[in-house]
């Protein structure tokens, strides 16, 4: 009996001694095989390849102007049962660094300050928000940009969400309106 089982294993050690090498090389190579696109993601997480996709240059809100893009060129991806988002960078011109309190981003026109939507985050060249797709909204929503003065008063302009994200337009009305 010992023997018996003494067998399988003396088997396993064969096998082991003689392919060690070769899947240690495998656990070398295949990572090596994502690189490409990690360095990819990484230089846009940095902003080396701009601020995003769809660029909307030169917004004036106020007496400010911004640039908007979507993160990434794809759907609104769906983030548990908090729902739908997408992925926004904006940028304030290189002068306009005076006098803004608070970026925020919205799909609708806010009510008031208190549903100003997303605030936005990062240094003045590159901020970027989660956007928070509602359920029912249309293709041919506005995204609202709403931005807050040290002085308290607001500032207001809009996008057509279908020239800031067309993937995203392009999924509401696939799905109708009810994603």
């Amino acid at each position: 009996m010992s023997r018996a089982q003494a067998q399988p294993t003396v088997g396993f050690r064969r096998w082991w001694l003689k392919w060690r090498f070769h899947l240690n090389i495998l656990l070398i190579l295949i990572p090596l095989a994502f690189m490409p696109k990690y360095f990819a993601d990484m230089r846009m997480f940095r902003g080396d390849d701009g601020l995003g996709q769809h660029i909307q240059a030169d917004i004036p809100v106020g007496r400010w102007s911004v640039s908007l893009a979507e993160m990434l060129d794809q759907p609104p991806v769906q983030d548990g049962p908090a729902g739908y988002f997408k992925v926004f960078n904006l940028a304030l011109c290189a002068t306009c660094d005076e006098g803004v309190k608070a970026i925020y981003l919205r799909i609708g026109k806010p009510r008031s300050l208190r549903a100003a939507g997303s605030i936005l985050f990062g240094s003045q060249y590159r901020m970027a928000t989660s956007l928070p797709i509602p359920p029912r909204t249309r293709p041919d929503a506005q995204v609202w940009i709403t931005i807050e003065g040290w002085d308290g008063k607001l500032y207001q302009a809009s996008v057509p969400l279908a020239d800031a994200s067309p993937a995203t337009a392009a999924w509401l009305a696939k799905q109708g309106g009810n994603p």
